[in-house]
């Protein structure tokens, strides 16, 4: 199958975030799109917050290495988000907030990616850590679930 030109595709997203004693989990099914460009896949798709009446354009890139880069940013773009995964590494990145830019880590213990073209489905799971100023803010886990 041609992914140069982008397949529909239906996700499931699953967010699982500890903070403290605080546990949260987020659920997500949305529309997207697994286009590949070069030697990258990148799954795109719209986080709806019903309550919130918002959405957030969200891109996945998956690189041929195995690490994972996760960009989101407000439709005004005044919050621009990007993580980046690297199995094992801790690796800086900036957030940026309507209130100045907070630079910010992620250490990821566990990243598995594994995707099948025919039919076109695959999962992405990652467990990580969030830091930022050197403080732990958290403990997360996501798993990506899609399918054409």
């Amino acid at each position: 199958m041609d992914l140069s030109q982008g397949v529909p595709i239906q996700i499931h997203l699953e967010t699982f975030v500890t903070q403290g004693e605080d546990n949260e989990t987020h659920v997500f099914d949305e529309p997207g799109t697994l286009v590949q460009m070069g030697n990258a896949l990148y799954i795109r798709y719209q986080e709806v917050d019903e309550d919130a009446g918002t959405s957030m354009p969200v891109t996945m890139k998956l690189r041929e290495d195995g690490d994972v880069q996760l960009s989101r940013c407000s439709s005004n773009g005044d919050t621009q988000l990007k993580l980046f995964f690297a199995n094992e590494k801790r690796v800086l990145t900036r957030y940026r907030t309507p209130y100045g830019i907070i630079p910010v880590e992620t250490v990821t213990p566990r990243i598995d990616v594994r995707m099948t073209t025919e039919p076109v489905a695959g999962e992405v799971y990652i467990e990580y850590q969030l830091f930022a100023n050197n403080q732990h803010l958290g403990d997360y886990r996501l798993r990506l679930q899609f399918n054409a």
